[in-house]
């Protein structure tokens, strides 16, 4: 994977500086597939008539490929005590503030709040600490999950293959995990001292998921923290290589944007509205059968444009607290600041009215959807 990305690196900096014309950006657009030079092309595209056309096609592929659904999920945070020394995370060593982590109890009060709701697939998280968040302390989390969620992924820190081994075998099918940049140098910047340091081991996580029985990868970088259009670049790649090596996989991508998470750190690169949509739909050019999540990190009004473009599973309700559902904690705790804050309800009548189906299940579990009454 190192070497490829080297490569893949070698070929955007032969581009970086390059914007097509109209006419070339219209020859690309009518391509069926795109190499990896278009895709450098298209994601230097400023021209808004352009991006508009890109935003028609993008839809054509998405309907095409997943229909008219969108996959509807909840994040739980179980745990938030952390070893790292991220300096933009709201769960960074870094920061001073009490930590704590649910019991098994708390978390099938939790659990059972967002069943009610409707939601039907479910991803746990910790922060990054193997002593107070011990592998078995998310294997029993795990456990529990099945037996109210159809769907059940993990955002942890990384684990070895035999720990992933153990996690599916008790029916857990997805992992995400966001290699926050793909820039080395930054990345050992923004990243001082703990386990997650170690970029490489980071990068290899999702295969070692996947080659130990999971399902379904999520990945992707966390857009402001170095170069946007490289990692963009780099994680359509990433996704690219995860789908072709693991085609029973169902492999989907992300480009959160950086938020307020009560640190000192501000980013150096502001992805703007415009910056952000054409990232989402040349994902989608590039890529037409890769999922495309996002989350409650954007505002509703964005959220609730890209639905039927190229968007095919989104968050919904989402707390970013230990305890946020059930007990109903504050968000000044959380690790970054939702900026969508409406009720699982609302979001799935806002899906309905654009002509949408919300689904509960996705459809790797074989499992007969959810219907709200």
């Amino acid at each position: 994977m190192l070497d490829y990305l080297q490569k893949c690196f070698e070929l955007y900096f032969r581009y970086e500086q390059y914007v097509p014309s109209f006419s070339e950006a219209l020859d690309i657009l009518a391509k069926d597939y795109l190499d990896k030079i278009d895709l450098v092309k298209l994601l230097n595209v400023e021209d808004e008539e352009i991006i508009k056309l890109m935003a028609k096609k993008a839809k054509r592929i998405t309907e095409l490929n997943f229909g008219k659904v969108i996959l509807l999920y909840a994040p739980l945070y179980i745990a938030n005590f952390c070893e790292n020394g991220c300096v933009y995370c709201g769960f960074s060593k870094l920061r001073k503030y009490p930590r704590e982590k649910l019991s098994l109890e708390q978390m099938e009060e939790e659990m059972q709040q967002i069943k009610s709701e409707g939601i039907d697939s479910i991803l746990l998280l910790t922060g990054e600490d193997r002593k107070n968040s011990p592998f078995a302390y998310i294997k029993n989390a795990c456990k529990l999950a099945t037996k109210y969620f159809s769907e059940v992924s993990i955002e942890v820190y990384p684990l070895s293959k035999e720990e992933y081994e153990e996690l599916a075998r008790i029916g857990v099918i997805g992992i995400t995990i966001y290699q926050e940049t793909y820039i080395k140098k930054d990345y050992e910047k923004l990243h001082l001292f703990g386990p997650k340091k170690d970029y490489e081991f980071r990068l290899y996580t999702p295969e070692r998921a996947l080659k130990a029985g999971f399902k379904a990868a999520s990945i992707g970088p966390l857009l402001g923290l170095s170069l946007p259009k490289l990692d963009v670049y780099s994680a359509i790649l990433h996704a690219d290589y995860l789908m072709k090596k693991y085609p029973q996989a169902e492999i989907a991508i992300s480009f959160p944007r950086l938020r307020a998470a009560n640190t000192a750190f501000k980013a150096k690169h502001v992805v703007s509205d415009k910056e952000f949509i054409k990232f989402l739909l040349v994902a989608r050019l590039y890529l037409p059968r890769i999922g495309i999540n996002l989350s409650t990190r954007e505002r509703p009004s964005l959220r609730d444009a890209l639905l039927d473009i190229c968007i095919t599973k989104m968050s919904a309700g989402s707390k970013t607290t230990v305890g946020g559902y059930f007990s109903k904690k504050e968000d000044s705790q959380g690790q970054f600041e939702v900026e969508d804050r409406r009720m699982v309800a609302e979001i799935i009548e806002v899906i309905r009215k654009k002509g949408l189906r919300p689904e509960f299940t996705n459809w790797i579990r074989g499992v007969r959807p959810y219907e709200l009454l």
